[in-house]
């Protein structure tokens, strides 16, 4: 079994209490999100569209998006009550000069003194723990509002709405310590204290949001590592990462009109899923995509771009690496571990020297450990693409139902691959 020990990133206020030594807070008295708080309370919510055959339209440059607004608004806010533990905007930022313009951030708020935690680097699914920190106990001021499907399939907001308990709502709540502008979790179902892992449900609801903000500047990020409570996380970033222009060569299309590419020409071999006659489409390809490298143990990082019509799924191994001992030291000493942002190109660097030298050579170094070898990565990808086209098939006659009787396979335009195999096989 291997073990790594990493310190702590502090994402709530109220996580501290669970570092320091002794491990143990006297009564609440935290307005925190939990029974002896819950009852009683009201947060406001943002309630997007229900139907999920939304479509893929271009919403960039609309006149006005109320949830950009409201998320920047609230966020603000918090920021001026004095809810972070450091000013990010303060941090130097530079892109790196190079053909691939990784970008540079000295963040030496993150580098913070607290006790390890231990996670297990060769175990995705972990179950939830409830003895560690986990966000039920989240400060109710930390949250930003609530997320969830309207009732009447137009978008509303509530400034004032109760929790619904019963129903484990989702809600949108602020990183304290950001990484940039407008740096937010959206929290799928935090009561059912769900683990780190996507589902179908909680992947839609992450494209949902990306798909109201409408803002090309906001990317969703997930980590299949390093959590034991479901979270995605959000922030604004007023350039491309170098992920996102990256070349890339089409592998295979489904009849839904999703499409899939492998990345070329970058230090991380990984896939961009895009397109689909709807959101749910392109969600469930890539929900059954993350699924199959749950199921077979392979860590990856999910990166949602362009308002939710582009998804990076990159597979990877750094942590196995670092484990194993055959990561350098000079790269660990940077004590960067790369996560979903520094993958997709925005370092996050601890140090100054670090900051002062970086150089494009040095970010290409560090991510080339993160990526599996081709050999892997090629056999990885048969499994997937295995996989995923086998459970397009079968979500058909799980969803496609009529008065109790199932509609045939062949009809839905989703079920099979534009390739024609009918035998859950994709060639490339």
């Amino acid at each position: 079994m291997l073990r790594i020990k990493r310190v702590a990133t502090v994402l709530s206020n109220y996580q501290k209490d669970e570092t320091e030594e002794g491990g143990s807070v006297r009564g609440c008295g935290r307005n925190c999100l939990r029974k002896c708080c819950l009852p009683g309370s009201k947060l406001p919510l943002y309630a997007y569209p229900k139907s999920e055959k939304v479509e893929l339209c271009n919403k960039i440059g609309t006149p006005f998006a109320f949830l950009d607004s409201l998320l920047l608004g609230e966020w603000e806010d918090r920021m001026e009550r004095g809810l972070f533990r450091y000013d990010v905007t303060a941090c130097e930022t530079k892109v790196i000069p190079g053909e691939h313009g990784f970008i540079a951030q000295l963040n030496e708020g993150r580098h913070l003194k607290k006790r390890p935690t231990e996670f297990q680097v060769d175990k995705v699914l972990q179950a939830f723990d409830e003895n560690k920190f986990n966000f039920t106990k989240v400060g109710q001021e930390e949250v930003l509002f609530q997320f969830g499907p309207s009732e009447d399939g137009e978008p509303r907001f509530h400034p004032n709405a109760p929790i619904d308990v019963d129903n484990s709502p989702s809600v949108v709540a602020i990183n304290v310590s950001p990484i940039e502008y407008g740096h937010v979790l959206l929290i799928p179902r935090i009561l059912e204290n769900l683990p780190q892992r996507i589902d179908h449900e909680s992947l839609l609801l992450a494209l949902h949001m990306a798909h109201e903000a409408a803002s090309p500047y906001f990317r969703l990020g997930y980590n299949s590592l390093g959590a034991f409570h479901l979270h995605f996380q959000a922030y604004y970033l007023a350039v491309q990462f170098p992920i996102e222009k990256a070349p890339s060569k089409k592998i295979t299309d489904f009849n839904c009109g999703v499409e899939v590419y492998e990345i070329l020409n970058y230090p991380v071999r990984g896939l961009v899923f895009e397109g689909g006659n709807s959101l749910k489409d392109l969600s469930n390809i890539v929900a059954d995509t993350c699924i199959c490298l749950q199921d077979h143990n392979i860590p990856y990082n999910v990166l949602i771009s362009e308002s939710g019509k582009r998804v990076f799924v990159i597979p990877q191994c750094y942590a196995e690496k670092q484990a194993l001992g055959e990561v350098s030291p000079e790269l660990l000493d940077t004590q960067v571990n790369p996560a979903v942002w520094e993958i997709s190109g925005h370092m996050v660097l601890k140090r100054k020297e670090d900051y002062e030298g970086a150089s494009e050579e040095k970010a290409w170094r560090l991510l080339a450990e993160v990526s599996l070898s081709e050999a892997r990565f090629q056999e990885v990808m048969a499994v997937i693409f295995e996989t995923v086209s086998c459970a397009a098939v079968e979500n058909v006659m799980v969803e496609d139902k009529h008065d109790g009787d199932e509609v045939a396979v062949k009809n839905d335009p989703c079920a099979a691959m534009v390739s024609g195999n009918q035998e859950c096989l994709v060639q490339y």
